[in-house]
Order: C-alpha cells, then sequence, then structure tokens
C-alpha cells in the first residue's frame, strides 16, 4: 500500500510538471533596449502563471537580423509549437516587438494563439515636446505658471526621467526636444567663461503674479527673480553634467532621440536678467549682453554650444528659434547671422574634435526669412529640417488644420521636411481621450513633407502633477496621469490603423471592473467638447484662449459680447455669432455650420457623457478610474456651460440687430443656465483640485470664475442695441 500511495505522487507530480507553463527568454543582455522590453514581457508572463526557466516548453527569441523589416519595424511569429521569434533589422524595432508582445499576453491573448503580427512606423520620429525649467536663472519659455514652479526640482531628479522614459518607449515615443532660452549656463562649464556655470538648483520666493512681466519675461527672468533666489538642491556644475549625461544615456538606452531647442538671443545666467528695457546699457559676466552686436556674447555661445556637445555625446541635434528677442534693429540678415556664427560655427568646432559626429539642427519656421536661412545654413554638413506650429497653440480643435499648406508648397521647392509642433495648450486638467480625433490628425499629417512630430505645451510643464488635492506619494507623473491621452498619440503616430478594440482592450486590462466597451466610447465622446468649442471660439495662441478656463489674458474670463464676434477657426466652416444672425436676417441660404449646429453637438456629446459616466460610476471603481469619470464628467458640464454660452451669444446678436425684447429674455435664460453648468463645473473640480497660475494667462480659480459668470446674466439685461450704440456715439 505504501508503494501505491509512493506510485500515485510521482505520477501526479509528472502531470503537474508536464502541465506547468514555463518559458525561456533568449536575447543579447548587452543591449538596454531588449532588457527593457524583456523585463516588461516577464511580469506579463508571471502575471499569467508563467514561470521564466532556463529550459521551458515555450522558448521566446529576441533576434536582430538584418533586412528583416523597416528601421523600427518587427515581426512577431510562432515558428514552432514551442518556440516564437521576435525579429527585427534594427534595436529598437526590436524592443517595440518585445512591448508589443507584452501587451497581447496583458490584454489577455492566449500566446499559444499567436502566430503572427507584423509592424513598422507611421511616422518616423515621434516626440514629446518638453518646455523644461532647469533653474529660474535659465527658464523655458514662461515659467510664470505654477507648473514649471512646482517642477524645478523634478526635473534634477534621476527617477523622474528613468519612469518617463520607461513610458515614452511602451507608448513607442522615440524623440524628446528639450525646450529651454539657454541652457548651457546650468549644463556647461566653460575654461574662458568659468563663472558663467550656474551652481546649485533654484527657485524663487517671488509668487507669480497676474502681471507677467513682474514676474518674468517670455524666455528671461527678471531681476526680481534673480534678487529673491531660493535653493532647491545644493549641485556642483561637474554634477549637473554628470546627471544629464545619465538621463540622456538612458533615454538612449529607451530608444529615444535627444534634442535641444532654444529661444534667442537669451543667454539667461550670463547676461544681465530681465528684458532689454530693463537692462540697457548693463552688462553681464565677462562683458556678456544680448546684443546681438556683442562679440563677446557670441564668442561665449559659440563655445557653449561646442562644450555642450562635447560633454552629452547622446545629444541628437539642436534647434533653434530666430527670436523672440531678435528684435529692431536686428533685420533678417542679422539674426541668420548671428545664428550660425554662434549655434553654427560651434557645431562645426565640435565636429571638428569629433568627425564621426552628427548633429542635426531644426530650424523653427517663426520670425523667419526662408531665402536668408538658406543664405547661411545652405551647407549644413549634417541632416538640416524645419519645424512648424501646425495647429498654432491648439492641437486640440480640428484634424486638418489648414496653417501649414503655404509652408508645405514653400518646403517642396527646397527638398526640406517639417518637424510639426504640435502644441496643446489646451487641456491640462482633464484626463482626454478620443482614439478616432488622434487617428485622423495624424492621418492628415502631410506625409511627403513630414520629419517628424513633436507634442507638447508652451505655458505648461508635463511634469508631476501638482494640483490634486488627493494626491498618491510621490505625486504622479503627468504621462502617468494621462496615460491614455500619452499611449493615443505615441502609438497612433507609430500605426494610425490600430483598431479601437485594441485600445477597448487596454482599458478592460487596466480596469478589469468596468464595461470597457462604454468606457472607451463615453471618453471619447467628452473628448470630443473642447476641440468643438475652440473651432468655435479661435485664438491662435496659448494666451488668446483656453478653454478648460474660458480665459484669455485680457480678461479672467472670455465674455459672452467675445462670443457674438470671436473669429472661427479657419477652415472649419463654421459661422460665428455675427455672420450667422446677419445671414439669417438676410434670409441667405445657409450651408455653412450654424452656431447652433455646434451647441446641437456640445448638447449631445455634453448629456450623453454624464449620462454614461453616472452609469459607470455606480459600479465598482478603483480610484484612478472614479477620477478619470469625474473627469469626463467634469469636460460634459463645461460643455453644457459652452452651449448654453453660445446659445446667448446667438439670442444677444439678434437682440442687437432688430431690438426684439424676446431674445434679450432668451439670452438671459440662457446665462442663467450657464450658471448653473458651470457650478457644476465648480463642485465637481474643487473638491479635487487646487487653482492654478496658468503661465501666458492669470490665475484660474472655478470660484472666482463663477463670480464673474453671473455678471453675465446683468451685461445681458442692460445690452443696448446697435441703433442704440450709434445713438450713445452721436450724444
Amino acid at each position: 500500500m505504501k508503494h501505491i500511495t509512493i506510485l500515485i505522487v510521482c505520477l501526479l507530480t509528472l502531470i503537474s510538471c508536464s502541465n506547468e507553463k514555463t518559458v525561456k527568454i533568449e536575447y543579447d543582455t548587452s543591449i538596454p533596449q531588449i532588457g527593457f522590453a524583456v523585463t516588461d514581457l516577464t511580469k506579463a508572463l508571471q502575471l499569467k502563471s508563467y514561470k521564466i526557466v532556463q529550459n521551458g516548453n515555450l522558448t521566446i527569441k529576441f533576434e536582430l537580423e538584418a533586412n528583416s523589416s523597416a528601421p523600427q519595424g518587427f515581426k512577431i511569429e510562432k515558428v514552432s509549437n514551442s518556440e516564437i521569434l521576435i525579429k527585427s533589422s534594427d534595436i529598437n524595432g526590436l524592443m517595440y516587438g518585445g512591448l508589443e508582445l507584452t501587451e497581447l499576453i496583458n490584454i489577455g491573448k492566449n500566446i499559444n494563439s499567436i502566430t503572427k503580427v507584423e509592424d513598422k512606423p507611421y511616422i518616423e520620429k515621434r516626440g514629446i515636446k518638453f518646455n523644461i525649467p532647469l533653474d529660474v536663472r535659465t527658464s523655458s519659455f514662461d515659467d510664470s505658471g505654477d507648473a514649471a514652479q512646482n517642477n524645478i526640482a523634478d526635473m534634477w531628479n534621476l527617477e523622474f526621467w528613468e519612469q518617463f522614459f520607461d513610458n515614452m518607449a511602451r507608448h513607442r515615443y522615440n524623440t524628446i526636444s528639450y525646450w529651454n532660452a539657454h541652457p548651457f549656463s546650468s549644463m556647461v562649464k566653460l575654461d574662458d567663461y568659468p563663472d558663467v556655470a550656474l551652481q546649485d538648483v533654484c527657485g524663487t520666493t517671488i509668487k507669480p503674479q497676474e502681471n507677467g512681466n513682474y514676474w518674468n519675461v517670455p524666455e528671461m527672468p527678471s531681476t526680481k527673480i534673480i534678487a529673491n533666489l531660493k535653493v532647491l538642491t545644493k549641485m556642483t556644475i561637474d554634477e549637473k553634467i554628470m546627471f544629464w549625461q545619465k538621463v540622456m544615456k538612458h533615454a538612449k538606452n529607451r530608444g529615444i532621440a535627444v534634442y535641444f531647442i532654444t529661444w534667442n538671443i537669451c543667454l539667461n545666467g550670463a547676461s544681465p536678467p530681465g528684458p532689454n528695457w530693463e537692462n540697457e546699457g548693463q552688462v553681464g559676466k565677462y562683458g556678456i549682453t544680448n546684443d546681438y552686436k556683442n562679440d563677446i556674447s557670441k564668442d561665449y555661445l559659440r563655445k557653449s554650444v561646442k562644450q555642450f556637445l562635447l560633454n552629452y555625446p547622446d545629444v541628437t541635434g539642436i534647434g533653434v528659434t530666430a527670436g523672440e528677442n531678435m528684435r529692431t534693429p536686428m533685420n533678417d540678415d542679422d539674426k541668420e547671422k548671428w545664428l550660425w556664427e554662434t549655434y553654427g560655427l560651434g557645431i562645426l568646432d565640435a565636429k571638428e574634435l569629433q568627425p564621426d559626429r552628427t548633429v542635426n539642427f531644426i530650424h523653427r519656421f517663426w520670425w523667419t526669412d526662408m531665402k536668408i536661412v538658406n543664405k547661411y545654413w545652405d551647407n549644413y554638413p549634417d541632416p538640416f529640417e524645419m519645424s512648424f506650429k501646425y495647429a498654432k497653440a491648439h492641437m486640440y480643435s480640428a484634424v486638418d488644420p489648414p496653417f501649414y499648406k503655404p509652408f508645405a508648397e514653400w518646403m517642396k521647392t527646397e527638398n526640406l521636411k517639417s518637424w510639426w509642433n504640435l502644441r496643446n495648450d489646451d487641456i491640462f486638467i482633464h484626463r482626454w481621450g478620443d482614439p478616432q480625433f488622434a487617428s485622423d490628425f495624424i492621418k492628415h499629417l502631410p506625409f511627403n513633407q513630414t520629419a517628424g512630430y513633436h507634442m507638447g505645451s508652451d505655458g505648461y510643464v508635463w511634469g508631476r502633477e501638482f494640483i490634486s488635492k488627493q494626491p498618491a506619494t510621490p505625486r504622479q507623473l503627468e504621462i502617468d496621469k494621462h496615460w491614455y491621452n500619452f499611449m493615443l498619440w505615441g502609438r497612433l503616430g507609430y500605426n494610425p490603423d490600430i483598431p479601437e478594440d485594441r485600445f477597448q482592450q487596454i482599458l478592460a486590462s487596466k480596469y478589469p471592473e468596468t464595461d470597457a466597451e462604454l468606457l472607451m466610447s463615453t471618453w471619447a465622446e467628452a473628448s470630443k467638447i473642447i476641440p468643438q468649442v475652440t473651432r468655435f471660439v479661435w485664438g491662435d495662441w496659448d494666451f488668446h484662449w483656453q478653454p478648460e478656463a474660458c480665459m484669455e489674458i485680457w480678461n479672467d474670463l472670455k465674455s459672452v459680447d467675445k462670443f457674438r464676434t470671436n473669429p472661427t477657426m479657419e477652415g472649419s466652416g463654421i459661422l460665428n455669432a455675427s455672420d450667422y444672425v446677419k445671414a439669417i436676417l438676410s434670409d441667405e441660404d445657409i450651408k455653412s455650420i450654424t452656431p447652433l449646429d455646434v451647441v446641437s453637438n456640445l448638447t449631445t456629446y455634453s448629456s450623453n457623457s454624464i449620462k454614461n459616466a453616472d452609469k459607470l460610476l455606480a459600479g465598482e471603481t478603483s480610484e484612478e478610474l472614479k477620477q478619470t469619470l469625474l473627469d469626463i464628467k467634469s469636460m460634459s458640464f463645461l460643455g453644457e456651460y459652452y452651449a448654453h454660452k453660445i446659445n446667448a451669444a446667438v439670442a444677444l446678436e439678434f437682440f442687437k440687430n432688430n431690438g426684439e425684447a424676446s431674445h434679450k429674455e432668451k439670452a438671459i435664460d440662457h446665462l442663467k443656465n450657464a450658471v448653473t453648468s458651470w457650478e457644476k463645473y465648480t463642485n465637481i473640480n474643487v473638491p479635487r483640485y487646487e487653482r492654478q497660475n496658468f503661465a501666458r494667462l492669470r490665475t484660474f480659480d472655478w470660484e472666482k470664475q463663477l463670480e464673474t459668470i453671473k455678471k453675465e446674466v446683468d451685461f445681458a439685461r442692460n445690452i443696448k442695441t446697435y441703433e442704440e450704440e450709434k445713438g450713445s456715439s452721436k450724444k
């Protein structure tokens, strides 16, 4: 009997071992990109109860093979019942293949059912534009917002960048462009100008003010900032250089190219602080100023560029702006000559010491005469590309913005390509997610003139979130809070034809407690609200229009009065309220999109999203899903507000034209409803989010804005007709 028992145990052990799910992963351990993908793959397999062993039932093999795929492309193939092969012609493609297999496992795909998967990039270079506040002494474009001031210290946190780059790679981004007016003072030490190198990382005791020029001017800190420094991190310049070498190495190890893009002439940390009118006649360290005729300044910058490249072998390229501080009496020839004699010659100096070094160059199309650009840069030895603000400051507007078309025609004649600067100065607070919008947007980029794209903001730093009233510890990275948004723009840049059911499966994997199909459709519908509003209430730049706050630089609130006459987005086919009313009163046959069509869309998006978000909130939710659904509801209340406000603008325009009191009464009713919607918008956000100062704008406070919105009702009561205004002007 004892022998029978032992035999049964042995048989059960053999059966158990034969059924055990074991995997062997073969890869070149010396390649960090592949090691990263294998780490993610291992975690995914272990979550599905696979064991990683030396001799498994299944082998997953990573293999580099010349000409086996397009650059950055990959193939995943089941070559036998016991082997899956991931193959690519390059390292990044092999990493992406590993990450793809990882995702398939995470979303529930049976690994044994995978036979063949193949993919390649649609857009070659897919980037994030990161305005980086290195220090209040070396600012990005405008660091007066709370986003910049709350993130300076984290720019010098290696763990932050490791997490950031890991997520970029997972989302298939392969470029980061750091934007800073003059990073060199914080990143370079020169033998000829040793005292320019900034020790420590500094913030300021001065708080941002509504008057931005009191605090700083774009690209340049004011004298008040420099006079009120506080040390955030103790670091020598040598430690700073070592830090950024590590950061860039990690970027390289995730397949991410590093660019630095500057504005000019802003020799921050070396020249006197403040704008030209404030420091006229003053000189900085070693006689350095922002005067383009100053030969010392040119020598300093040329040597800074050279040393920057020598310090950082993992820098892929440098970009420049022929502005914003290149003003009269500089002409276009002066600008390009200065840029060539500083950046151009500095790069050539570095290449003389490193003849095999390639330094890609990006010249922004901004305050620029392209004929003169060619005069100085035509013989640049390495890749030379342009950069253009594709949707001006509002990528969340239309999928086919028209602004690039004349520029694209010119580029054809010069055989040039452009990085499309996808400016998001629309959505900072809310979690956005509309796969169809992102896919259509990417597909509308002019493919043959596209070098790549970099997506980001001018007045916001996508570092660590800083407004949550119930924050995680440490606070979430913005790329984690807004993971779906960042994923969509990266993944759809790589392949804009990813089927929507893949994103639904990703949502189901992340939020298994909810109805992923309903979540995805609700999220997408709510995410249509801000683009629809921005097409109607157009303003080219960030300070013209911030839709989450209904704000412009001149006023806390963009008024209902402005909603009557504000231009709509070029190419949108939308009539503003004024033109619509004129057409109605003239009995015209209207073929354009009307304000009432916009109202109908907003009402539909909002009501559907609120109803469905409430349905999802009634079920079980994680804290992250709950906050996402509250963001969806918040965007929907904002959509309600705008629908009522546009209705009021139309009614007021009718009243101003014909004086019929019924129109004024309708406007008053619509504005009262707008107050109610903004109250809901306030009530859902004040318990969750702090108010914040927006760079380039003003302080956004939901409750303060509500008081201003209430005053619009009285404005409508007292509004005059056009005839009454004429009479008043005659008097």
